[in-house]
C-alpha cells in the first residue's frame, strides 16, 4: 500500500510513538489523529493533523474518526504499562480494538496497523522469530496484546481486511514517558545524583530500537507486505542489559552514582529478563535497522536530556 495521497488516522496519535509517525506521514498525506490524552500531550502533534479528542471505547468517538473515506488505520491507542498486573487492562485494551475493528467494518474501511508487542512471545528462545510458538505472554499486557491480534486475524481472514502486525522490541526517543527505563534512570539521578536504583539484578538484557527507526521500519511494511494478515517483528541484532543503560545514562549525565539493585532476575511482575527478536522477516522484506541497541539508548538518552 503506497503512503503517499492517503487520509489516514491514528488512534493514539498524540502519546510517543504514535506522535512521531503522524509527523512522517503528514507530509504525504491527510491524517487524523485520536486520542483522549490522558497519556499523550496535543501539542506533539505536527501542524496539519486534525485530532479527535476522545475515548475510543465510545463507539461515537469511533464513528466521528474512522470515517468511510478513511484508507487505513494506525491503530496505537491502549493502556501501554507493562508493569501493570490488572485484569482490567487486558479488557480496556481488548475492548478499544473491537471498538475500532467494528467501527472499520461498518464503515469499509479495509486496512489496519496495529502496534503488538514482543511480550505476546513470554520467555522465548532468542532471537525469537515470528513463528514461534507456542505464544505464552506471562504479563496482563502480553496477554491483551496476543488477544487483539487473534481479533484483527479474525477480521483479516473473514471481512476482507488487511491487516499489519508489529511486534515491537522496546522502542526509546524523545516523548518516551517516565515509567521508562531511559526516563525513568534520568529522573532518579536528579532527584539523587549520588545514587541510582535498579530494579532486578540489573542483568536484565533487552533490544531497544530508536522511535526514528521503528516509524521508518513500520512504513515500510506497510508499503511492502501484501498478504492479508502480516505479522513482523520490529527491533535491533543487538541487545543492551539495564546496566549498560545504567552506565550510558550516568555518562551522558557525567555523573558517577553508586549502583543499588533491589533484587531477581527481573524488574516487576510479568517482566522477561531477556529478549531479542529475529528481524530476519524484516530484512527480507528489504529493512534493516542502521543502530545497536546500545547506540539506540544512547541517542534517545541525548534526546530526552536535551528536550528538558
Amino acid at each position: 500500500m503506497d503512503l503517499t495521497g492517503k487520509r489516514i488516522l491514528v488512534t493514539g496519535g498524540a502519546g510517543f510513538v504514535g506522535s512521531h509517525l503522524c509527523a512522517r506521514l503528514v507530509e504525504d498525506n491527510e491524517v487524523r489523529a485520536v486520542d483522549d490524552c490522558s497519556t499523550g500531550d496535543p501539542s506533539w502533534l505536527p501542524g496539519g493533523v486534525e485530532l479527535v479528542d476522545g475515548d475510543l471505547t465510545d463507539p461515537d468517538v469511533a464513528a466521528e474518526a474512522i470515517t468511510p473515506d478513511t484508507d487505513v488505520v494506525f491503530h496505537f491507542a491502549a493502556d501501554k504499562d507493562a508493569a501493570r498486573d490488572d485484569i482490567d487492562q487486558y479488557r480496556f485494551n481488548n475492548r478499544l480494538t473491537e471498538t475500532v475493528l467494528d467501527r472499520m467494518d461498518e464503515a469499509g474501511v479495509e486496512n489496519i496497523a496495529f502496534t503488538s508487542s514482543s511480550t505476546v512471545y513470554g520467555e522465548a528462545p532468542r532471537p525469537t522469530p515470528e513463528d514461534y510458538a507456542p505464544l505464552e505472554p506471562i504479563s496482563i499486557y502480553g496477554a491483551s496484546k496476543l488477544g487483539e491480534e487473534s481479533l484483527l486475524s479474525v477480521y483479516a481472514n473473514s471481512h476482507d481486511m488487511t491487516a499489519w502486525v508489529f511486534r515491537f522490541a522496546n522502542i526509546v526517543g524523545p516523548r518516551l514517558q517516565k515509567g521508562a527505563v531511559v526516563p525513568d534512570f534520568i529522573h532518579k539521578l536528579r532527584e539523587d545524583p549520588s545514587t541510582l536504583e535498579i530494579l532486578g539484578d540489573g542483568r536484565q538484557e533487552k533490544s531497544y530500537m530508536h522511535v526514528s527507526e521503528c516509524v521508518d521500519a513500520m512504513c515500510h511494511v506497510v508499503e511492502n507486505a501484501t498478504r492479508p494478515f502480516n505479522v513482523y517483528n520490529l527491533g535491533t541484532r543487538t541487545t543492551t542489559s539495564v546496566t549498560t543503560i545504567a552506565d550510558i545514562v550516568s555518562e551522558e549525565m557525567e555523573l558517577d552514582p553508586t549502583y543499588e539493585y533491589t533484587g531477581g532476575d527481573r524488574g516487576w511482575v510479568g517482566d522477561v529478563p531477556r529478549m531479542r527478536l529475529s528481524i530476519e522477516k524484516l530484512a527480507a522484506l528489504g529493512w534493516e535497522p542502521d543502530q545497536s541497541s546500545d547506540d539506540a539508548v544512547r541517542q534517545a538518552t541525548r534526546e530526552l536530556l536535551d528536550g528538558d
